[in-house]
């Protein structure tokens, strides 16, 4: 009987790439990780009708970076980007 793998995470590195890429010390990575999944479940209700296929956290020295994949970037940013 053959081993079962997740395809994602036996293509993560080759094919896919991570959709958060930070890193943090022990005894900050708990609190990263929760405000992470706050983020994506906030962007998720909010823009639910907006084609979201992916949404990228990236930590940096001083903030966050978030990066938004959208067939749509017009509902995401208004229509003359002004939201």
């Amino acid at each position: 009987m053959g081993q079962k793998v997740h395809p994602v995470g036996i293509r993560l590195g080759i094919t896919k790439d991570w959709n958060a890429r930070w890193y943090a010390n022990s005894k900050d990575y708990a609190d990263f990780l929760i405000g992470d999944i706050e983020i994506r479940k906030e962007l998720e209700a909010k823009l639910s009708h907006a084609s979201v296929s992916k949404i990228t956290i990236e930590r940096v020295a001083n903030g966050i970076r978030v990066t938004i994949h959208t067939a749509r970037p017009g509902v995401v940013i208004g229509k003359k980007g002004e939201d």
